[in-house]
């Protein structure tokens, strides 16, 4: 039994020897000095703007506890490789920094950087030619919400290995079509793509688009001041998730086939997209949001969209859509937001109660400003509605008695200028938030019901309800 105690005392002296061994062998790796140096050099060059609160509030000094006497791997913001110890991440987004960047910054000299964000700073300056090229590992680069003068093309066309570029609202950028067409031309394994509010107005479309990558997932032109014709292309795009033109000056229609890619988001809004609504839209069974508001299409909402299940926020007001409202359309249970006000659609409201009933989580139901016509129906079980709005339209019928209770969260009830006919039912019977009750320009007619009483949260005229340019009392 003694030899038995000494020989397992033996293996576990070897056993911790070999650990220590191994340890010693194969230290933690500390950050490089020069990757230090680099990281305080390119601290000191800039300020701390304590009262800066972008990002909602969620601000964050990331680089004031920076410290030479520690590991820079430590540090906020700051990811090393494991086996080398080379800084390949720098994330200093909403982290206060004032301050502008030259070509020749020290943060230039982080050879093996993969991933860079700068977002959400007040940095300014002007990236011009040496600067951004020298990171060769660089990947992902986010500088967007900065002031930035100048970003050289030829920089940022050199990233061979970038796979998302985020450069949105940088106030005073300006991308010509030389440099946007370089920018599509070269960055071959390009995925996410955001220039929301840069001034692209002198990139010709659809030239410059034709060349952009096919890997494209992501795209993000919101407000770039585009004209022309936007190529059906890129709609097309195999692997495209997310797509948003909105806030521009685009024409050209939409393709009447081929919608197999994974959107989830479409935004076409506040341009001069026309033509027809095809019906393979209904295809896109991931998407998500739709929104189309202020466009000139001149067709019917395709019955097609029944199809779309995953849709929870739809907005085709103001696009001159016409014909009856599809069925369908009340059956996609996920649906939180439909605004279809301002259009040329006619006929009655489904009358299918069923589906209205489904819709348990819509906040925003808006179909104010078309031609309806028939009777409303009764619209009870939406516990989640936040706005009602059928006004100027041509529904007849009395107002249904559940409207105002259909739940405790609705701010505004809007059924103005229609030819409503009956009693006004009550309102506010339970707790309620009710701050907007427009119901004038109808045929309602008697006494106004005792329950309005508890309407505490009514605005006053002309903002909030107008009840006696309408009724018969």
């Amino acid at each position: 039994m003694g030899k038995f105690i000494l020989l397992l005392f033996f293996l576990s002296l070897v056993h911790s020897s070999l650990g220590l061994s191994s340890s010693s062998l194969y230290p933690t790796p500390l950050c490089p000095p020069a990757d230090s140096s680099a990281l305080i050099r390119f601290k000191n060059t800039l300020s701390i703007d304590d009262h800066s609160e972008s990002c909602d509030g969620t601000s964050y000094p990331k680089t004031k506890s920076w410290n030479e006497s520690t590991d820079c791997c430590t540090w906020y913001g700051v990811t090393c490789n494991k086996a080398t110890g080379q800084v390949i991440s720098l994330d200093l987004s909403c982290s206060k920094l004032v301050g502008s960047l030259s070509p020749n910054t020290t943060l230039f000299r982080l050879q093996g950087l993969q991933r860079l964000n700068l977002a959400y700073n007040s940095l300014d300056g002007s990236l011009g030619s040496s600067g951004l090229s020298q990171l060769v590992s660089l990947t992902h680069l986010n500088l967007s919400g900065n002031y930035f003068l100048y970003l050289a093309a030829s920089d940022i066309t050199s990233l061979s290995k970038l796979i998302s570029l985020d450069h949105s609202w940088n106030n005073y950028l300006k991308f010509d079509d030389h440099s946007f067409g370089m920018l599509t031309r070269n960055l071959s394994k390009l995925e996410n793509l955001a220039l929301v509010d840069v001034d692209m107005s002198d990139v010709v479309v659809p030239t410059s688009f034709l060349n952009i990558s096919s890997s494209l997932k992501q795209l993000d032109l919101h407000g770039c001041q585009l004209q022309g014709e936007f190529p059906i292309e890129i709609f097309q795009l195999g692997y495209l998730e997310y797509l948003d033109l909105g806030g521009n000056s685009l024409t050209g229609y939409l393709p009447k086939s081929n919608w197999i890619s994974p959107l989830w988001l479409l935004d076409l809004s506040f341009n001069q997209f026309r033509g027809s609504i095809p019906a393979s839209l209904g295809n896109l069974t991931k998407i998500t949001s739709l929104i189309f508001e202020f466009n000139h299409f001149e067709s019917q909402i395709p019955d097609a969209f029944g199809n779309l299940r995953r849709l929870t926020f739809m907005d085709f007001s103001n696009c001159n859509f016409s014909g009856e409202l599809p069925s369908s359309l009340f059956n996609l249970t996920h649906l939180t937001s439909l605004d279809l006000s301002s259009n040329r659609i006619q006929g009655p409201l489904p009358t299918h109660v069923s589906g209205l009933q489904r819709l348990e989580d819509l906040g925003l139901l808006s179909i104010s400003e078309n031609k309806l016509t028939g009777e409303i129906p009764p619209i009870c079980n939406l516990s989640s509605l936040y706005v009602l709005d059928l006004s100027r339209n041509y529904l007849t019928g009395t107002i249904p008695a559940c409207v105002g209770n259909s739940s405790s969260y609705i701010s505004t009830i809007n059924l103005q200028t229609n030819s409503l006919t009956g009693k006004i039912p009550d309102f506010c019977v339970h707790e309620n938030d009710l701050q907007v009750l427009s119901l004038n320009d109808n045929q309602l007619e008697g006494s106004l019901p005792r329950s309005l009483i508890k309407c505490t949260a009514l605005t006053p005229f002309p903002t909030g309800w107008v009840f006696f340019q309408c009724c018969k009392f």
